[in-house]
């Protein structure tokens, strides 16, 4: 199974729009959570959203998730999606 981590940045003064958006995107896909470092830089936050156990199809769902949600409107700069997978028990 695949695991998806999503960073990207967002201005601290729509952190508290965005949050209910991003958690309401992820109830609808039925998974995820959303986490923030907890310092800021220049008035912007890192969050990161994670999806563990993510199918094959989960990626393209997500994407359209993302694009009908609006949350694009309040973050800054790119979605970065790293991807990981288990390591096999030995």
């Amino acid at each position: 199974m695949t695991s998806l981590y999503i960073y990207y940045r967002v201005r601290a003064e729509n952190a508290a729009r965005l949050g209910p958006m991003v958690r309401a995107m992820q109830a609808g896909l039925g998974a995820g959570t959303v986490m923030r470092r907890p310092d800021e830089k220049d008035g912007l936050q890192t969050w990161m959203e994670v999806y563990p156990g993510a199918g094959s199809d989960f990626a393209a769902q997500l994407d359209e998730s993302v694009r009908e949600s609006g949350i694009l409107a309040l973050i800054e700069g790119p979605r970065h999606t790293e991807a990981f997978v288990e390591l096999p028990c030995a």
